[in-house]
């Protein structure tokens, strides 16, 4: 996919494509019994990626306004 060409394209983006990283990783920790390690790096990618979603969110409606 090539990449946007500009911030807000970008922030679009990132809001289709996180749900499904998110979803992605929240299923192979229930249906993939990772090892202890690869279970707490599934959970802080979870983190993560819940954490930029939360912070997308505000910027798309500020940017709406």
């Amino acid at each position: 996919m090539p990449r946007p060409r500009n911030e807000r394209q970008e922030l679009e983006r990132e809001l289709v494509e996180i749900p499904g990283q998110i979803a992605a990783y929240r299923n192979e920790l229930e249906n993939g019994r990772p090892h202890t390690a690869r279970r707490e790096r599934l959970e802080w990618h979870i983190s993560e990626r819940e954490k930029r979603l939360a912070e997308i969110e505000p910027r798309r409606l500020a940017a709406m306004k």
